[in-house]
C-alpha cells in the first residue's frame, strides 16, 4: 500500500488593507523578509485585526529574493504599498523577498483561525502547516 506525503501550505498573517488588495486582484506581490520553504505551493490568508480570520488562499508562482531597492523596481506597479511603506518595512535588512501571488481563491466567508490551526494562534509572520 502506498502512504500519501503530507503537503505543507504556510498560514499567513497580512493587514486587511493588503488582503483586499490581493483578494481584488490589485496586490500581486506578498512583501516579506523571509522566503518560504521551497516545497510551499499555498498561502492560507489570515487577515489580522479587527477582521481576525481565515478569508482565503493563493497560489505562490515564485519567490524573488534581491535588494529592497531591485524588488520596489520590479514590483512597484503590483505592490500593492506605497513607496515610502515599502521601505520603512525593509529599513533593517538589505534583503527582500518578493512572493509573487498566482490563482487567489476567496473563501464563501471568513474562517476562524481554529479551522486551519489547532493552535488557533496567529503567526506573527507565516508559519507551516501540514495537510493530509
Amino acid at each position: 500500500m502506498a502512504t500519501r506525503t503530507p503537503q505543507r501550505s504556510a498560514l499567513m498573517s497580512i493587514r486587511p488593507r493588503y488582503v483586499d488588495g490581493i483578494l481584488a486582484g490589485s496586490k500581486r506581490v506578498e512583501f516579506r523578509k523571509r522566503r518560504l520553504a521551497p516545497d510551499i505551493e499555498k498561502v492560507i490568508i489570515y487577515t489580522t485585526s479587527p477582521v481576525m480570520a481565515v478569508v482565503g488562499e493563493f497560489d505562490v508562482a515564485e519567490q524573488v529574493v534581491g535588494t529592497p531597492a531591485q524588488l520596489w523596481a520590479m514590483f512597484e506597479d503590483v505592490a500593492g504599498i506605497d513607496r515610502d511603506g515599502f521601505f520603512a518595512y525593509f529599513a533593517d535588512t538589505s534583503h527582500a523577498v518578493g512572493i509573487v501571488i498566482d490563482k487567489v481563491t476567496r473563501y464563501p466567508r471568513p474562517r476562524p483561525l481554529s479551522d486551519v490551526d489547532a493552535t488557533a494562534r496567529p503567526p506573527q509572520s507565516f508559519k507551516y502547516l501540514v495537510t493530509a
